[in-house]
């Protein structure tokens, strides 16, 4: 009955420890404000970050969050949140943050038993490098646990990535890699290499207080497990005078239990005990609950091996009547609840994140359809203008073109004048002569009819094959002389065409016919400032005198003659942009005759 009742006691009391929560949510108001640590640092971090939105900060505190679970031993944490930060350095795209994340990633599933995730998560930090000895050493990593039954093929991806990340100086993963290869020499039971491999470790990982303690203990579960006691408590013995030195309690508390396991090993139970009791002792006094419990029950364990229920029931008793004071001043319970209710804030704030990344994004959307739209608009509108400007300048070259054509007619009519003219006085000599020139120009002219500009020899020949006719035609009245400057090259400079013959014509009709005595009608071709001046001159009757012998018909054909020429030169101006100019004068008195000067620029390309 008496044992039933121990039992129950124990039961109760188990579960008294386990709810502590709820104890340690009444204490936390009692208590003062625990000093800053780095987790609650990186946590008041992350809340700030987060708070502000900005995507960089949250990536490098997740990331910090992760490394501080990944020392307190937390691997499920630790994931979760390298995870997080992963998802965030894609999404920034800082391949070397995804790089190092990635195979932190791996490390924590690695120590999880996930070997599935950690090798491809090995792979992915290899492609992800851009250093060829970084890629190495992750494929070194996933090939080692692709092949976890070989444990010599392990050993040499161990060996080549200890060399590669001593070349790297990469202190804290050299001894994590010396560890391995202990781990790998346990595996084929060679215990001298392992115990070498871990004090190399050692020598790597000096600056991390908590990796060291953690390989001076394997290496005494070496010693052990070879039954060398001795050694592995001397070990323990020295890491605890370490920790009294440093007030490290729970460093404390460990290796006692260490020490009472190796003694219980050993077959000396009594001084077993006295560890066990003195890290109870240590546990309730600074308030760590976790080991407390871990500890009383390793007492009972032995005490109820030994029959000493006596002994049992004074620790149950001295637990119950400490229980209160030891929630109450557990620290581990009131962080771990402070970061409870911190991570729930967290949580919300991550979803309030979520939702303004969704509204951006939204907006984001929207924008850019928006500025698709204009863009679209625009493009289109440029599309309508440059088809209103095709559309205009075609109409312009058309108008052109047409406007070249209505001087054929008037120069036809009069070329036919002076044939039947040449018939009507039985000189067929002359006007076979007359027809066969008038054929070869206008072949000239309807192979020009399309052009805008030729070049100025052959413009010099169709103007010359002109002035033959009418020269044949009014011989009598007039010579003309056509001088071109020497500067010119007339092969390669183009001048615009059926410019100069419609003047050419009005100063032999209007001017040189009319007079008395023969004339002389002068087309020059001149190089000054860069520019073509073309210089039409006759000595002939004149402006003012001209118009007072012409006809109504022939004032309204000289006018619509000159309009023509205006409206040719202002259509050319506008589609080539030549600045072509031209004006007539009168001669002064007592000079009678007509001057006209073409001007337009030096063109040696069209």
């Amino acid at each position: 009955m008496r044992r039933l009742l121990l039992r129950s006691v124990f039961s109760v009391m188990l579960m008294l420890l386990f709810p502590l929560g709820v104890a340690a949510q009444d204490s936390i108001a009692k208590k003062k404000a625990m000093p800053a640590t780095k987790m609650s640092k990186a946590v008041t971090n992350l809340e700030k970050s987060l708070d502000k939105n900005d995507e960089g900060k949250i990536a490098e505190n997740y990331e910090q969050l992760a490394n501080e679970f990944l020392n307190k031993g937390d691997n499920a944490k630790a994931e979760e949140y390298f995870k997080k930060a992963l998802t965030s350095y894609t999404k920034l795209k800082r391949v070397n943050d995804k790089t190092r994340v990635t195979r932190s990633l791996a490390k924590v599933q690695e120590n999880q038993k996930n070997f599935g995730s950690a090798i491809k998560n090995y792979e992915v930090a290899g492609s992800l490098a851009k250093d060829a000895s970084e890629e190495k050493i992750n494929l070194n990593d996933a090939n080692r646990l692709k092949n976890q039954a070989e444990p010599v093929m392990q050993a040499t991806y161990v060996n080549s990535n200890i060399e590669l990340l001593k070349k790297e100086k990469k202190s804290g993963e050299v001894a994590e890699a010396y560890v391995q290869k202990a781990e790998n020499s346990l595996q084929q039971k060679d215990k001298s290499v392992a115990i070498e491999s871990y004090k190399n470790a050692l020598v790597y990982a000096k600056d991390k207080p908590e990796a060291v303690i953690k390989i001076k203990n394997e290496i005494a579960n070496v010693y052990a497990s070879d039954n060398q006691f001795e050694k592995a408590i001397g070990i323990n013995e020295k890491l605890l005078a370490e920790a009294v030195t440093k007030k490290d309690f729970n460093t404390q508390i460990k290796q006692l239990q260490s020490i009472a396991s190796l003694y219980f090993k050993k077959e000396e139970p009594k001084k077993a005990v006295v560890s066990l009791k003195e890290a109870y002792d240590l546990a309730s006094k600074k308030g760590n609950s976790a080991e407390a419990k871990n500890t009383l029950s390793a007492l009972v364990k032995y005490y109820k091996s030994e029959g000493n229920e006596k002994e049992s029931m004074a620790l149950y008793e001295q637990f119950v009547q400490n229980f209160d004071e030891l929630i109450q001043s557990d620290t581990t319970l009131i962080s771990a609840k402070t970061f409870q209710v911190t991570e729930g804030k967290i949580r919300q704030l991550e979803k309030e994140k979520t939702l303004k990344d969704e509204l951006i994004t939204k907006k984001n959307t929207f924008n850019y359809f928006l500025l698709g739209s204009i863009l679209l608009l625009l493009l289109l509108f440029g599309f309508i203008v440059k088809a209103l400007y095709a559309i205009k300048t075609k109409n312009k070259e058309i108008a052109l073109q047409s406007l070249r054509r209505e001087m054929n007619p008037h120069f036809i009519f009069n070329s036919l004048n002076s044939v039947n003219q040449f018939i009507s006085e039985n000189k067929e000599l002359e006007a076979n002569k007359y027809l066969t020139s008038y054929s070869n120009l206008m072949r000239d002219m309807m192979e020009n009819s399309n052009k805008d500009f030729i070049s100025l020899d052959k413009e010099v020949e169709q103007l010359k094959k002109y002035l033959d006719l009418e020269h044949l035609r009014f011989q009598d009245k007039f010579d003309f002389e056509i001088t071109v400057d020497e500067k010119l090259d007339a092969e390669s400079v183009f001048v615009p065409n059926m410019i100069i013959q419609p003047h050419l014509e009005n100063s032999i009709w209007h001017g040189l016919r009319y007079l008395d005595k023969k004339g002389l009608l002068q087309l020059k071709f001149q190089l000054v400032d860069a520019k073509v001046v073309v210089v039409i001159e006759d000595n002939g009757i004149g402006l003012t005198k001209s118009q007072e012998l012409k006809t109504n018909n022939q004032k309204v054909h000289e006018s619509r003659g000159l309009n023509n020429t205006k409206e040719r030169i202002g259509l050319l101006n506008e589609l080539y942009k030549k600045d072509i100019s031209f004006v007539i004068k009168e001669k002064k008195l007592p000079e009678s005759g007509t001057i006209v000067e073409i001007v337009f620029p030096l063109i040696d390309t069209i």
